[in-house]
This record gives structure tokens, C-alpha cells and sequence, in this order.
């Protein structure tokens, strides 16, 4: 029996774990609009790379209105009508916020967030891209963005347990976790095709997917 397609999908991940590439490739597949976030349009994230402490309020808060209002631009036309793939999750911003944020901030961004939430469409599928710290930086030297040359291996695993702690406890959607540090959706067909059987035939609850090397 055939499942169907889910409508809206969020793809997320840790930094440089490959979540533009895949929501592009699914876009194409799917035959859907592509919604991506432009993190260099933030103007507090080279500032906030090379002094965290100091521009981590601006930084974070900018992020979150800016995915809010692109969110309910979405969520004002076709979003149900058509499939949508976005390289974002909205409330992973939490992740970044309870990490980079002093307490005095994080109550004020928590405030914010909470007030912002719930006019936020759930999503149909959210997958989860894990790779281990070393590949996420291997991957982030090789893309070469300019305002992630500070990015260190220490913050990298900070953050991909961080990131790990918040999905094994998401409940609100169907989530499918992809271990992708020995897959390359990108340059081998076959990796892709297996990855979209997996994408297709998810249900409720939550799928792990580690692909055999």
C-alpha cells in the first residue's frame, strides 16, 4: 500500500552537515518549492563567530524573526498544497540559543520564542542529519565560507550533542534520523535513491536510518 507523500519537509541538522545539498536534491526529486534559509544575510554571524559572547543575543534573535516572517510568508499561500523542503527547523533555534546565550538573554529569547511558536506550521516529516564531529569538520573546511573559518572542532561536538539531546526527545512529527558520515547523497545516485525509499515509506513516530558502508 502506498504512503503518502509528505507535503511539508524539514531537514536539520548540525553545521555543515549537508542539509542545503539534501533539501535541494529532495526539491528537485519531489518535484516541490524549495525554501532555504540565507544564514549570510544574518549581519551579527561573522561578529558572533569571532566574539560569541558579545553578539550572541543579536545574532540569535535575528535568526529567529527572520525564520519566523519567511515561515508565515509560507504559511499564507500554498503551503499543504504543494510540497515544500526546507533546510530549517524552527525550533532548533533553541538549540543555538541555550547554548550561546547568558541566562538574563536566554529568559528574554525564551519569551520571544514561546510568543512566536505557536502560529508556526508543524511539518509532515522533519529528517535529522547526523555525522560525526570530525566529518562535520571536514565538511565545513571544504565548503569554505568565509564567516565559519572560526568555527572550531570543540564547538562542532558541543553542538552536535546538543543537537542530539533535542531530536531524541521530539515527539510533535513522523522524524527520520539519517547517519550520513559514510553516505554521499549527493555524488552517488544509489545513496540518494535509498535515502528517498526511506523518506516515502516513513509513518508516525521515529525511524533511524544508518546506511551500510
Amino acid at each position: 500500500m502506498a504512503h503518502r507523500e509528505p507535503k511539508y519537509l524539514v531537514i536539520d541538522g548540525p553545521i555543515g552537515v549537508g542539509k542545503t545539498s539534501l533539501a535541494k536534491l529532495l526539491a528537485r526529486e519531489l518535484g516541490g518549492r524549495l525554501v532555504l534559509e540565507r544564514a549570510e544575510d544574518n549581519p551579527f554571524l561573522q561578529d558572533f563567530y569571532k566574539d560569541p559572547k558579545r553578539f550572541a543575543f543579536q545574532t540569535q534573535i535575528f535568526f529567529l524573526l527572520s525564520r519566523y516572517q519567511q515561515l508565515q510568508e509560507l504559511s499564507q499561500t500554498d503551503l499543504f498544497e504543494r510540497t515544500t523542503v526546507t533546510d530549517y527547523f524552527f525550533p532548533k533555534d533553541r538549540i543555538f540559543a541555550s547554548m550561546n546565550l547568558e541566562r538574563s538573554e536566554l529568559a528574554l529569547y525564551q519569551q520571544i520564542y514561546f510568543l512566536l511558536n505557536p502560529s508556526v506550521p508543524i511539518p509532515d516529516l522533519v529528517i535529522y542529519l547526523q555525522a560525526t564531529p570530525d566529518v562535520l569538520m571536514d565538511r565545513v573546511r571544504r565548503r569554505g565560507l568565509d564567516f565559519e573559518k572560526p568555527l572550531t572542532s570543540e564547538y562542532l561536538t558541543a553542538l552536535n550533542e546538543a543537537y542530539n539531546e533535542f531530536f531524541f526527545q521530539y515527539t510533535d512529527s513522523p522524524l527520520l534520523v539519517v547517519q550520513t558520515s559514510e553516505i554521499d547523497f549527493v555524488n552517488r545516485r544509489d545513496d540518494l535513491n535509498d535515502l528517498l525509499h526511506q523518506i516515502m515509506q516513513m509513518k508516525k513516530g521515529i525511524q533511524y536510518y544508518i546506511p551500510k558502508k
